[in-house]
Formats: structure tokens, sequence, C-alpha cells
């Protein structure tokens, strides 16, 4: 090789090595301004961000991960075939091979199995479409490993639960289409599930749903006329007009947002070598969602409604400890000594949890003429149940699979906070007509608080990586 070629393959290297210092520099800078911001007290509560953080890192997190590993936890009952209420399913490229299918009736649970059809409403007009469209079939899918010995624990544990009504437009359970989802061999990640698809269908939980008029757009909404050039004033002078209850709704929708796109960012393809691929967190692309630079001052005000959608659910597992702490109440799964220590587990948890000393308060809310705040209450309900809904609109099974849990378990903790008196008139020995909730409900709960557990985890380990390279 000539020296002339080693000097400028030298130089390049030399080159290319300032553009990725350059990168990284600017990258720290730019989170240390997020992280200027993302701390201090929360609007609508008396709880700080600090206090959160050690809270959960250090008392909630470790205990949380422990027990949704546990059987009664890991195993969610769903149904990924419901067709999209309000337009057509197209999803993602249209995908159609990101499904499952159940196994026949006398197997129960439904069996799990990806589809293999492979089809598109329209043929991709460029390469990398079709690969984006290939990758995003293959991440999305669920895997669909069942043990026997589980399959036929789910038969008991069915005939365990009582029906009752619920908060969230719910999976009929007896449908041939439900199937039971092992959740710890289907960890929520990024699948490649993104373009106008899903732009849509948040848009449509956000201007539908959120008590906004369609002449105010939500700030960096890639769909709204003229939001490249909106830096969301008018948006949030609007936001601060709306009576508490209308704020609480945007900010619990905006936060379990903000929350699933961390989880992405956390668990993200970074490289597939040789079929294998390597997953971990990456920073360009959390700074993209939340930089307080790149996202004009809007990621740490969703990071924010992260933190005030944790407490909403926080508290809620405070109000119903209750419930689980009488020794009618197990967690069943039939076998009694690993029932018990799941139990245990949990009652450890919400000791922690009832010992939290900022808790959000929710005697603020309907707090307004009996009347009135009954009828806000019933729209509060109705719009969160519209959003459930629109879960069955995600094109990608797995991003559905995760929506849908995540839904569950907030209308589950919107349920318990609407329903104190019921709680507290429980009798300790018997069944409760007042107030119940099945198994569904208390694993989505708890999986969906483990998953905001996760989110501020992660956010400590974005904070920590970034400081590396800053």
């Amino acid at each position: 090789m000539s020296s002339s070629r080693v000097v400028r393959r030298t130089a390049a290297e030399r080159g290319l090595a300032a553009q990725l210092l350059l990168a990284v520099v600017t990258i720290g800078c730019l989170w240390g301004g997020t992280q200027a911001q993302l701390t201090g007290v929360l609007d609508d509560c008396l709880c700080d961000i600090e206090s959160i953080d050690d809270f959960n890192n250090f008392k909630i997190f470790p205990k949380i991960q422990k027990l949704l590993e546990r059987d009664y936890f890991r195993y969610y009952k769903v149904n990924l075939k419901r067709p999209c209420p309000f337009w057509a399913d197209d999803g993602h490229c249209s995908i159609r091979d990101c499904h499952v299918e159940p196994c026949p009736e006398s197997k129960v649970p439904v069996g799990i199995k990806a589809g293999s059809a492979n089809k598109y409403s329209k043929t991709a007009n460029h390469t990398k479409e079709l690969e984006d469209c290939e990758q995003a079939n293959k991440l999305g899918a669920i895997n669909s490993t069942l043990s026997n010995q589980s399959k036929e624990a789910f038969i008991d544990w069915a005939r365990y639960d009582d029906s009752q009504d619920h908060f969230c437009e719910l999976d009929d359970e007896r449908s041939p289409d439900a199937q039971y989802v092992d959740l710890l061999l289907n960890p929520e990640r990024y699948t490649g599930y993104k373009g106008p698809s899903a732009w849509r269908l948040w848009n449509s939980i956000y201007e539908e749903n959120c008590f906004k008029p369609r002449s105010v757009y939500r700030p960096l909404n890639p769909l709204a006329p003229s939001w490249s050039g909106d830096d969301g004033e008018s948006f949030y002078t609007w936001l601060e007009g709306l009576c508490l209850e209308k704020r609480v709704f945007y900010k619990l929708i905006s936060g379990l947002h903000a929350s699933i796109n961390v989880h992405l960012c956390a668990n993200y393809l970074l490289e597939e070598t040789w079929g294998k691929p390597r997953w971990g967190a990456n920073v360009k692309e959390f700074t993209h969602r939340f930089d307080s630079t790149e996202t004009k001052g809007e990621g740490p005000r969703r990071l924010k409604n992260l933190y005030f959608l944790y407490l909403i659910e926080l508290r809620a597992l405070s109000k119903v400890a209750s419930y689980f702490e009488r020794s009618i109440v197990d967690l069943y799964t039939g076998n009694a000594q690993e029932d018990a220590e799941t139990k245990s587990l949990l009652l450890e948890i919400f000791t922690h949890t009832k010992s939290f000393p900022m808790h959000f308060d929710e005697k603020s809310m309907f707090a307004g003429d009996k009347k009135g705040a009954t009828s806000l209450k019933e729209e509060f309900r109705l719009h969160f149940k519209n959003i459930s809904r629109i879960m069955d609109c995600v094109g990608c099974d797995k991003c559905r699979l995760w929506g849908k849990l995540q839904t569950q378990g907030l209308g589950t903790a919107l349920k318990i906070l609407f329903s104190e008196k019921e709680i507290k008139n429980l009798p300790e020995h018997s069944p409760s007509k007042g107030f119940q909730l099945t198994r569904q409900e208390i694993v989505a709960l708890l999986n969906a608080f483990g998953r905001l557990s996760t989110s501020i985890r992660e956010l400590q380990n974005f904070k920590t990586l970034l400081q590396q390279i800053s």
C-alpha cells in the first residue's frame, strides 16, 4: 500500500473521529439543558422528581421486577385479532404476518403462533420501505412458546376469576381469538412500527379524546397543518385554562406515550449480526425524542407527565392495598407455595407504596357540585374507554399487546381511585359485591406500573450514559 493512500485513509479516519466526537459532545450538551428542566416539583401535585427517583429506583424497581417474573403476573390473556373500529387496519406497510392464531378450542388457553402471510396494501416504491416492513414484521411478532403445564393451569385460573364491570373496553376472554401470552418472552421494545400509521393512532387519541378543540394543535404534531411553526405556547395556554380533571387526563395520556417511547429507546435494535440481534440503549434516539433543544422544550414536559402518571398509579396501588391484604384474596395459580410467596412479595410492595409521603390527592378531582362532578366523571371514563378501543388499531401485534396491557392497567388504576368508598367497605372474609378485580385487571395493573417503574429507572441509565460521553 502506498504511503499516500495510508495518509489519505488516516486523514479520513481522523475526520470521521472528529465528527463522532462532535456528535457525542453535542448530545451531552443538549441533555444538560433537558436535565436542568427535569427537576423540582411537578404541576398539579406536591411531589418533586428527585424524591420519586430515589423512591422508585431503590425501593420499588427491584421488587416489582421480581414480582413480574412470577407465574401469576407473567401470563396475560389478550385478543390481538379484534378489528380496528375506526379505520381500515393498514398498520406499518399493512403488516399481515405480525399476528397470532389460536389453537383448537380443545386446548385452553388458545395457543399462539405467528402468521405466515406477507401482504401489503400497496407496492413499496423503494427497497428501504420493503426492508423496513420486513424488519417490523420480524421484530413485532409474538413469541408463542407456552408449556403444556402452563396451558392446563390457565383453565383453572379462568374458573377462579369473577366477572365484574370494567373501566376499559376489555377483550372477551371467552372469545376463541383470546390467547395467553408470556410477557417475559415478548418484552416491549423497538419493532420498527413507525410513520404515518403510528402518527394517526396517537393523533386520534390526542385530538379526539383529550377534550381538545380542533383549533388548538399539539406541539410537534406531524399531522397538524402548521406544526413546524408552532412553538406550543397556544396549546399550553389552552391546557392551563382547563379544569384539573381534564388537565390530568391529558397528562396521563402524554405520560403513557412518553413511557412507551422511553422503553423503545432503552431496548432498541442496535445491530444484527448473523441473525443475532443486539438490543440496548440508543442515546441518539433518546435525545431526538426528549432533548429540550431538539423538541423545542416539549421533551422535558412529556417526561414530567411520565412522572405524574407514575404518581397516579402509585396512589392507586396504595389505595387498593387493603383489597389484597384480606385473607380471602389469593393470587391463584394452583401452586400453593408459590402463590403464598407471590402474595407476600406483593404485600411488601404495598407496604412501600403506602409509605410514600407525597401521594397525589385524588380527592381534589370531581369535587364540584354533585351533578356536575358525576357528569364529568362519566365523560372522563368514556373518553378513556374510547382510547382503549383505539389500541385495537395498532398495526404491530407486539405493540398492540403492550398498548392494550398498559391502557388496561391505567384504566384499572382509575377504577380504583374512583372506588374509594367501595374499597373501604370491603368485608374481610367474604367476596365483595361492590368492588372486585379480575386476574386480568390485576396482571395489567402491576405490569403497567412495572413499565412506569422501568421507565424512571431507564431515565437514570440514560442520564449516566450521557454524562459519560459529555
